[in-house]
This record gives C-alpha cells, sequence and structure tokens, in this order.
C-alpha cells in the first residue's frame, strides 16, 4: 500500500477474544484494497484503549468478551469519541443482542458467519455515515420502529434546536436511507449530508443514525 493509499484507506481495529477468528478475519481484511488494519484487540479493555489510542475509522466489535462485553466497550469508546464507528459482530443474532448492540450505539450489525465481502461493505458503510445491518438485525429494527408509539411527552426542545434541513434529512433517515440517497433527495452533496447527520446526533444526543431513526419514528417524525 502507497502512503496515498494509506492516507485514504479506512483505519480498521478487530476486537475479539476467539484468536482464530480475530487473526482470520485481521488476514482478509489486509488483503482488501482501500482498508488499513491498523490493530486487534484480544477483549473489550483492550479495544477501549486502542480506540483512544489510535482513533481509527471503524472498530469491529465482538459482541462477547469475557473481560468487558462488547456492548459495555462500545459505550465508553463512544463516550469518549462521539464519532467513533462501532459495528457488532456476533455468532448469534438473537432479538436481544441487536437491541442490546444498538442501543449501546453500535452503527452496524454483522453475523461473524458473514463473507468477507459483507464485512468489508459494512465497514465502508461505517466510515460513511451509514449504517448496515445483516438482513436479521434490519428485521428487528424495523419491527421495533413499527411497534413503537408517539411520544406526546418528548423532549420538544432537543427538537427545536434542528434547523429545517436537519429535520428533512432525519425525516429520510427514519426511513431507512442512506446518505447518497439522501443527498439525491434533497440535491445537496454527501459530504453536507454526513455533516447534517453528525450535527443530528450532536442536539439530539444520540450515538448512531439508526438509534436517530428510531427516535424519529417513535415521535411522530418518520
Amino acid at each position: 500500500m502507497t502512503q496515498n493509499e494509506r492516507a485514504a484507506a479506512i483505519r480498521v481495529v478487530v476486537a475479539d477474544d476467539h484468536d482464530l477468528f480475530r487473526t482470520g478475519l485481521a488476514m482478509l481484511l489486509r488483503s482488501q484494497a482501500g482498508i488499513e488494519l491498523v490493530a486487534q484487540a484480544s477483549g473489550g479493555r483492550m479495544a477501549v484503549r486502542l480506540a483512544k489510542e489510535l482513533r481509527p475509522d471503524v472498530v469491529l466489535m465482538d459482541l462477547r468478551m469475557p473481560d468487558l462485553d462488547g456492548r459495555a466497550a462500545t459505550r465508553a469508546i463512544l463516550e469518549h469519541d462521539s464519532s467513533a464507528r462501532v459495528v457488532a459482530l456476533t455468532v448469534a443474532s438473537e432479538d436481544a443482542d441487536v437491541a442490546a448492540a444498538l442501543e449501546a450505539g453500535a452503527c452496524g450489525f454483522v453475523a461473524k458467519g458473514t463473507p468477507i465481502d459483507g464485512i468489508v461493505v459494512a465497514v465502508h458503510a461505517a466510515a460513511d455515515g451509514a449504517a448496515w445491518l445483516s438482513p436479521h438485525a434490519a428485521e428487528v429494527v424495523l419491527r421495533r420502529m413499527r411497534q413503537a408509539e408517539v411520544d406526546p411527552g418528548f423532549d420538544l426542545g432537543r427538537i427545536e434546536q434542528l434547523s429545517s434541513r436537519e429535520l428533512d434529512v432525519l425525516r429520510l433517515i427514519a426511513r431507512g436511507m442512506e446518505n447518497e440517497r439522501i443527498a439525491e433527495t434533497l440535491s445537496i452533496s454527501p459530504r453536507t449530508v454526513k455533516t447534517h447527520v453528525s450535527s443530528i446526533l450532536a442536539k439530539l444526543e444520540l450515538p448512531s443514525r439508526v438509534q436517530a431513526a428510531i427516535y424519529a419514528v417513535r415521535h411522530g417524525l418518520g
């Protein structure tokens, strides 16, 4: 990888306590164009430390680790850097795991059995500010959104902080649109959409766009 390619590459940390899976995934990621594997973590605490020290673009985080589970590690990473992008990895895509990962602030959810091409797509989506969910995880999110009820007592103060353009972006996020599609719909650049999304998350004090989508639907903005 040349210096220019390295500068443009997505910097990734892989966190998993299973040595065989972690090293295998790391090897596969190293072979992918546009991705630079910067470190491996064998536990949650190490993942938090490496994320703070190295500031990777994306952390691939196993949910079930003995020292500090992936959900707690994800929260710790986002508390230190709210712009961090964490994609959850797990063997079993149980509803509770999906919900816990997204509530912790993960921007994606990938089953460990996903082919490397799918994991690469998830990494690129996360780096671009979009969400990527395995089919089952997407079903869980959609079900939760459909079951969500409008809360008449929600904090209007936060919503009032959003500009009219940010409200437009939030409504489209709630419809499941990614940044490029939002940009086309609103006739603005993807970079501008990414800026709006970051501003929305900061103003609403939410860790991820998935949380923003659920928030929007729950409060009648979807």
